[in-house]
Formats: C-alpha cells, structure tokens, sequence
C-alpha cells in the first residue's frame, strides 16, 4: 500500500502466509492437516503461515485442491506482496547521489507536475521512482550515459545540465504524442504556408500556437511551444516520426517576439533544406555550423527582403519613424526589423525596447 508522499509502509506489506492463516482459523483448519491435504511437510505450512516462506505456483495449485480457492488467488497474492516489498527496497536504497540529482531537477520536476505528468504529493525518494517511470531509466545516475542511438544525443557545452535536457526532451515528447497529424510531411505546401504564416506575426499571442498548428498540419508537421529550463539551451526540436510526418519543437527562450518568429522560420529552414539526417535534430542555442548559417540565412530572408534590407542598412537612418516606414512597406511587425538591427549591431539592444513584444508561455 502506497503513502500519499514519501514511499511505501513496510508495516502494510501483507504476506500472503497471513491471509492464509485467517483462512485457516476462519475454517477451523490446523496446519498439520493443511499439510496432509497438500501433501507438504507441517513445517512446510509453518513457514509460509508464519511470512518465513513465499507460496510456489506448484503450492498454490495444491491449495487450489486443499481449500477450492482458485491457484490464480495465491499466485497473484505473492506476485503482489513480491512487487511491494521490491518497492520498498527500492526506495530504501535510493542514494544520495540519486538524490541531489532530483534537487537539480527540482523546476522541471514542479512544472511536470503542474502538467499532471507526476503526482503534485510525491517527493523525496518516491519522487525519484516517479521520474525513474517517466524517463524510462531505472537509474538517474545513468542519464549522462545514454547515447543518442534511438534515444537522445546529449550535448557536452558548459550550459549544458544532462540531467535537465533529458528530462525536458522526454517531456517535449509526452506533450507532443497526443496531437493527431492525418498528412505526411510535405514540404511544397510547407512552402506555400509561409505567406499565412507570416500573418499571424500581427495576431495576438493567444491564438498564435493554435492556429500555427493547424497550418503546419496540414503539411504534416506536429507543433508544440513549450517552457524554457535554464540547463536545457535548446531553441528548437525537430523529430522525425514512423508515420512519415515530423514534430516540431520550440521553447520560449528570452520570451522576445522576433526572437520567436526567427527562430521559427530558422527550424522551418531546416525542414526545408532536408537538415534532419537522423531521426531527431537538437538545436542548441548559438551552435555554429554550415546547416546553421543556412537556417539563419533563410530565416532573415524570410522576415525581410535581402535585397531592401541591405539597401535600409545603407541609407542610414535607423530612427523609429524609418524603421516603421520599412516594415510597413515589408508587411512586418516594426519588432522584427529592431530585433534584426539589433542583432546586426545597428542600434543598441536597449533601443526601442517599448516597441518590442514578449511572449509569455506557461
């Protein structure tokens, strides 16, 4: 029998031996004939009567004979009394190591249970067991070890907590399965989406995530925007799926809105440009590579015309009616030109900082 909180009760273990013996008395049955009619020694009886002796599948056929109680009620008796007492081993034998890492793991592990993936009662070494099951690990120490064949690549960076990726990459997983993608990827009509979705840069940021999954759907691509854990430096995930289609994943890292929409179309780029060899693709912050620069490259182009920006950037004159003078005629947010000169190092990081928009995911 479970606690609420901690772990199990060894005082509420019950073995089998003892429903026995109420049987037993209930049927004014000793145990010398027990053992006559199940064709054991009385010692025998003894020591299963007395919790020294766990009930054999070959036993508990002979009780199904001696007392008409069907083997089955026995074998399940002891498979149970064997699964919590191994539970409360277990927990028993939770180290302390183990445990510092669930202290790391602590503001995932709140938020896993504001989401309902892990009981909001538990804690201390059962928390441990919970997350154990949720990760599919029977150790956390082991998490660093797990390699990316068929699970998940870890990166080796300075920011970089093993323990908080894992845990954030198999709950990207748990909150993407439940969406149902009825198309397989196809990238032409991702293509041809990019229009409307670059509309929805002007819409509110409630309905943003909902109706960027249904336009990416439909072109067989699962979306999620999920909560972003200091550990896990992670802009973006994208994972190729049995069934032919892909999901995509993505944090809110800095919470800034053109920070968002770039990062966006820069996992869209690597759709696009076929980026996913294997079958998950990480995207860590500030990773530098050729498939990169490439994201990068058609994810500025996407957002503003190559050509007028770069003719912007000449002209100058980077003031606030300038730049709402460009995105206007770009079809843009003035948000997204700001965060682009501010990332070229046109203006400061400071500047026209009230015309920037945060995004706020819980």
């Amino acid at each position: 029998m479970a606690r609420k909180t901690s772990g199990l009760s060894r005082e509420f273990i019950i073995h089998p031996g003892e429903t026995l013996k109420e049987i037993l008395e209930d049927r004014e049955m000793s145990q010398r004939e027990l053992a006559i009619r199940t064709d054991v020694t009385e010692t025998h009886v003894s020591n299963i009567v007395n919790c020294q002796k766990s009930i054999s599948i070959a036993y508990a056929k002979k009780l199904e004979y001696a007392l008409s109680i069907d083997a089955s009620f026995w074998i399940n008796l002891q498979a149970n009394y064997d699964k919590e007492l191994a539970d409360f081993e277990e927990i028993n034998k939770i180290s302390c190591e183990e445990l510092d890492i669930l202290k790391r793991l602590s503001p995932i592990s709140e938020y896993l249970k504001q989401k309902g993936f892990i009981e909001a009662e538990v804690y201390g070494p059962m928390l441990v067991v919970h997350i154990r099951r949720l990760l599919n690990v029977s150790s956390l120490i082991r998490i660093p070890e797990i390699s990316q064949a068929g699970a998940y690549r870890l990166a080796t960076a300075a920011n970089v907590d093993p323990y908080i990726l894992f845990t954030w990459l198999r709950m990207c997983d748990l909150m993407i399965e439940g969406q149902t993608i009825k198309h397989i990827l196809d990238i032409n009509k991702l293509e041809r989406k990019i229009p409307l979705i670059k509309e929805l840069m002007f819409d509110d940021v409630d309905n943003i995530q909902s109706v960027l999954q249904s336009h990416l759907a439909e072109c067989g691509i699962s979306f999620l925007l999920v909560k972003h854990f200091r550990g896990a430096p992670v802009q973006g995930v994208i994972k190729k799926n049995k069934d032919g289609t892909l999901s995509l994943i993505m944090t809110n890292r800095q919470k800034f809105a053109d920070i968002f929409w770039f990062t966006l179309f820069h996992e869209i780029g690597h759709i696009i440009n076929d980026d996913v060899k294997d079958k998950l693709l990480i995207d860590y912050e500030y990773t530098e590579s050729t498939i990169e620069d490439r994201a990068n490259e058609f994810a500025s182009n996407v957002l503003i015309e190559a050509g007028k920006y770069d003719e912007f950037i000449m002209n100058g004159d980077f003031s606030l009616h300038s730049i709402k003078e460009f995105s206007s005629k770009q079809n843009i947010p003035p948000y997204i030109l700001i965060g682009r000169l501010q990332r070229d190092k046109k203006i400061e990081y400071y500047q026209y900082s009230d015309e920037k928009i945060k995004y706020e995911i819980e």
